[in-house]
Order: structure tokens, then sequence, then C-alpha cells
């Protein structure tokens, strides 16, 4: 018996009266489901009906449901997307954006999973092909290694339209234990206000230009501007802040500690508000009065005076002078030009050129559809990962027989374990902007190709059963990208 056909018998019309209507259009299941009949007809008045069954309902005593004639679990006309029906070892990226509601995607691949009657939310499964219909490839289990900041919780400054922040850390990406992730926007003029971390902190400014100012333990300074592609590093514990310029900024941050939190930081305005002001008073050498028009609450972001053009007017020294060059907390990575390769470009940024980060290792990376970021892992870190645009896909392998096959789009996290094999392939039709980041000295890795090339061919051939026809064509060189055919499933008609 559906619930609609019952409400009035059970008098819970009421109850609909508070049911929600949806405030956005999405593909999601629509009809019966649950026992319920949807859509629920209105009902206005008085309470009526009791919110508990019968005793009479429980099994044993309640006639016994007809076998078919209800809620039918059956899907009429699946549809499948090309490469689904394929090999499912071959583990062909599937373009679920190609399924018509309602009768796909479905979690069908290579003749194994079945047809999904509900409930599902289809936006969810055409951004996660991989994880909705897994290759046969994916076993036993590999912690979640993938967080949309676009799900993060927004916080926002204070004062009108100043800017907001969103965080990823072990709160909501319990693996990620080294490092955690901040997406930070300040409108124009905007600071993030005076601070410092007892994590370090690297930045690199996503969109528009910041000024940044600091000071080290010595009474040294720093001010300097960045802009779009642009590195900051502050060590923990060094003072500064950041100021958005007249186009304002987007920027993200990745800090060393994988429990940090945005709302575990040292605020200026904080420590002035939680000291009496007796001892600012002497600290400062001024009257106590000076104090009766601070803050009486943290500014965080906030909207501010613009930055003089002429960025020596805020260079302000003591007899420690200035920091720049090796000592600087800046480096100017948009004017380093990418290492061009069959199938995408990099460029790596590490303490060989940016010495002040001492434990920071990053590589940029561009990927053409179809292209492939080369099998490999890292021997001394995790990997972070952040995606700036575009589409692709991730297996990471856990030893000793674990994998798992994630996907990610613009403004996602990865994050992979060391020493997991692990690769990164363009699944979309426009290049894959992505960065990956170490906690290491040099940026490295160990290319499973090279080590292939590189080990005597017979212990290759006992081990794998590859051909020599397979390790003749392998390079001895590390290569980092592999081209590929942006047809994600043309392999399905060779297999």
């Amino acid at each position: 018996m559906k619930y609609s056909r019952s409400l009035a018998a059970a008098g819970l019309f009421h109850l609909a009266v508070g049911l929600p209507r949806p405030q956005m259009v999405y593909e999601d299941n629509k009809g019966e489901v649950g026992g319920v009949e949807a859509p629920i007809p209105l009902y206005t008045g008085a309470p009526v009906g009791d919110l508990r069954g019968s005793t009479n309902l429980q099994g044993g005593i309640a006639s016994r449901p007809p076998a078919d004639g209800g809620d039918s679990a059956v899907v009429p006309d699946p549809e499948l997307v090309n490469g689904q029906d394929a090999d499912s070892d071959l583990g062909l990226y599937l373009d679920f954006n190609s399924a018509h509601y309602p009768n796909g995607p479905q979690p069908i691949r290579g003749g194994t999973g079945g047809t999904d009657p509900g409930p599902r939310t289809y936006e969810y499964e055409k951004l996660n092909p991989d994880v909705y219909a897994p290759p046969a490839t994916d076993d036993g289990t590999v912690p979640q290694a993938m967080w949309p900041l676009g799900l993060s919780h927004n916080l926002f400054g204070s004062g009108k339209q100043s800017g907001w922040a969103r965080q990823q850390n072990q709160d909501v990406l319990p693996v990620a234990d080294a490092m955690a992730g901040v997406d930070m926007r300040l409108e124009p003029n905007a600071y993030r206000e005076l601070h410092w971390h007892t994590a370090g902190e690297w930045g690199l400014i996503l969109k528009g230009s910041v000024r940044v100012a600091a000071l080290d333990e010595d009474g040294a300074t720093f001010v300097d501007d960045v802009t779009a592609g642009d590195v900051w590093f502050f060590p923990q514990g060094v003072p500064h802040s950041l100021q958005a310029l007249h186009e304002g900024a987007e920027f993200l941050l990745i800090f060393d500690s994988g429990s940090f939190s945005e709302t575990g930081t040292f605020l200026a305005t904080e420590m002035l508000m939680r000291t009496p002001k007796s001892i600012w008073a002497k600290d400062l050498q001024t009257d106590v009065s000076s104090f009766d028009n601070i803050p009486d609450k943290e500014k965080y972001i906030f909207n501010g005076t613009p930055a003089p053009a002429n960025i020596s007017e805020q260079n302000i020294t003591s007899s420690a002078g200035a920091l720049w060059g090796s000592n600087g907390y800046t480096y100017h990575w948009s004017q380093q030009e990418f290492h061009n390769t069959t199938g995408g470009s990099v460029k790596i940024l590490d303490p060989l050129t940016f010495p002040i980060a001492d434990m920071f290792s990053a590589a940029l990376v561009v990927l053409e559809p179809g292209a492939l970021r080369e099998i490999h892992w890292h021997t001394t870190s995790d990997e972070w990962s952040y995606f700036l645009q575009g589409s692709a896909r991730i297996t990471v392998y856990a030893a000793p027989a674990s994998s798992q096959t994630f996907d990610f789009t613009a403004g996602d996290v990865g994050y992979i374990e060391k020493s997991n094999g692990h690769y990164i392939e363009n699944t979309g039709t426009e290049d894959v902007i992505f960065l990956e980041v170490l906690q290491a000295k040099k940026f490295s890795d160990i290319s499973a190709a090279q080590w292939l090339a590189l080990t005597p061919r017979q212990v290759v051939k006992d081990t794998l059963n590859l051909s020599d026809e397979v390790l003749d064509a392998i390079p001895k060189e590390k290569t980092l990208i592999k081209p590929g055919n942006p047809n994600m499933t043309a392999i399905a008609g060779e297999s």
C-alpha cells in the first residue's frame, strides 16, 4: 500500500505541509520509492492521526504484501555509454555525461554490476564515473583520496563583500595527515589580517595580485607584490599580512600539517584584545587611552585602504634591513617557462631554487586531452594535489593488493600517501592543469616505466611475462608525461 493512498486513513496528511519544495532543479529519481508515492498531496488543518502504526502490522500478523505489482525495482531500457560493455579490466574512462536521464548512467562495466533504480542524484555519478562503475582492477580498500573544496564550509570575512575562505584538512579528508589546504578570496584592496601560524604556509596565486609583508626573528622585513602563478612561503611563526591589489585575488594555501585549521590562526586583533591594556601601554610606550578604539572582535578578512602603487612607501626597515633573494619569502613562478614535452608541460619549484621553503616541493602540470602523468610514486613524502582546470582520474595502488580509482574536476583536492603507486590521466576534452605538492627538499619520484627499462631484462621477463618487444620500446629516461588518444574508449575496438 502506497504512503499517499493511506494518508487519509492514517490521518497523516498534515505531515505533508512541512515538506519543502525543491529550491533547485537537477536530475534525480522521481516517483515511488521507499513505500512513498510522490508527490504527496498538501494538507492544511489541525493535526490528526497517530504517529505510530498498529502492532497488527508486525511480521507474521499482518497480511503478506503482493510479490509484484508494487514499487518495481526493474529499470526499463537501461542505457550504456561507449566502452561500458568492454572488458572491465581495460578500465576505460566512461563519459557518463553522454547518458540520458532517466535510463542512464548505470553502474555496469563489462557485464558486471547492475542497474540502479534509485534513490540517486545523477550529477554525482556523472562527476565520479570510476567510483560509480569502477574498473575491475579496483580491489580491496584504499583510503578516500579526494575532497572537493566546493563541499567545504565557506567562512566569510567581516564587512561588506570582503572575501571568504574554505579549507580541507583531516576533518574532511582523514588520510591527509601531513598537509592541509585553504582556498581564499580577497576582494579588491581587502586584507587577510596580520597573523601567524604554527604551520608553514606555501601559497600559490590563482587569480589577481597580492601584496605580502612579513618580519623575521631578526627584525628584517619583506614586502613584495605577487601575481597569478607566483608563490610565497612563510615559515611557522613568521608574522605576515596579505592585501589584494586593485583587481582582487584568489589564492591557494598549503600548510605542512594535516590538522591545520584556519580557525586556529594567531591574529593581531585577538592578541591585542586578549592582553591587558596596561601591558600594551607599557610595551608600546604610550598612554592607555591609545587603546580606547581597538577592535572588539577579530577582523580576519576585511576591506582596506588601497595599497600605494609605489611599494617602496611600505618598505619599512630596522638596522636588520630588508630580506631579498634566497632569504625572501616569494618566488615569481609565473615568469618561469614550462618544460614542454609530447602530451603536456611541467615546471618544478623546490628548495633548489626557492630555499626559504625548505620542505616544500611542487610541480605544476598541464596534460593535453588523453595524456597521462606517468605511473609513479614518491619515496619520502605524501602528495597533496589540487586541480585548477579540467577533469582527470587517479588510480591509487596500495600494498599489497588494493587499488581504487578516483575522479577529479577543478577545485578538487587529491591526497596520495608516500610509496603508493598512481597516475593522473586527462579524461576531458580540454587541458587539465593540476598542482602536485610534496614535503621534500627536492621534487622527485620513481617512474614505473623507467624502473622496468633499467632493471635486468630477464628479471622483468620472468616476473611480469612481458615481451622483448614491449621492453625495447620503454624509454630509459624519465618522461613524466605520456601522450594518449583523446578518444578514451578507442581501445575498446582494438581489444
